[in-house]
């Protein structure tokens, strides 16, 4: 488990302290809304998904928190999951604090690991999916270097079982333009 750095990020493995800044995040509307995932209806909750994210054991997956530099408060966490190592590929993604939203953290989040996946585990392609409704993350995709690839249509199923929506495919391979 490594820590990475940014200009206004530090990128480290989740703690059990990130629990309340992470049990805000998992509850955050946006959040629910574009990157579904577990429920997080109280603080042990909070603190297991920590504990699970710091786990990179089985090699499938590898998850940070983003705090900012300056005040140590965390803003955002980013993972490379589906991690097939025979084939040299993963996926990204990503969650931003709402008070840090529109400051380039996801950016800088994406990147960094990006960056990472290429130069510490060897890998050929990353990948980024987003609903495409989501336009700020077909700008944070762009913004961190991904190609806009093509639309999977159905692929995204929306939150809440309440339908399914197209989804936008981005990629980076190590030789495209970083940041």
């Amino acid at each position: 488990m490594e820590r990475l750095e940014t200009t206004d990020l530090v990128i480290r493995p989740p703690a059990v302290e990130d629990a309340p800044a992470a049990f805000e995040l998992l509850n955050d509307p946006d959040v629910m809304r574009w990157n579904p995932g577990r429920d997080c209806p109280d603080l042990l909750t909070a603190e297991a998904f920590c504990r699970e994210s710091a786990d990179w054991s089985d090699g499938t997956h590898a998850t940070w928190h983003a705090v900012d530099r300056e005040t140590s408060l965390m803003v955002g966490n980013v993972s490379l999951f589906a991690i097939d190592l025979d084939d040299a590929v993963a996926k990204i993604g990503y969650r931003t604090m709402p008070a840090a939203r529109g400051r380039g953290v996801a950016r800088q989040m994406v990147d960094a690991v990006t960056g990472w996946a290429f130069e510490r585990r060897g890998l050929m392609r990353v990948q980024l999916e987003h609903s495409v409704r989501n336009l700020a993350s077909c700008r944070v995709a762009e913004a961190a270097g991904f190609g806009y690839e093509g639309t999977a249509r159905s692929a995204y199923a929306v939150p809440g079982g309440t339908g399914r929506d197209d989804c936008h495919i981005h990629g980076r391979l190590p030789g495209d333009p970083g940041l």
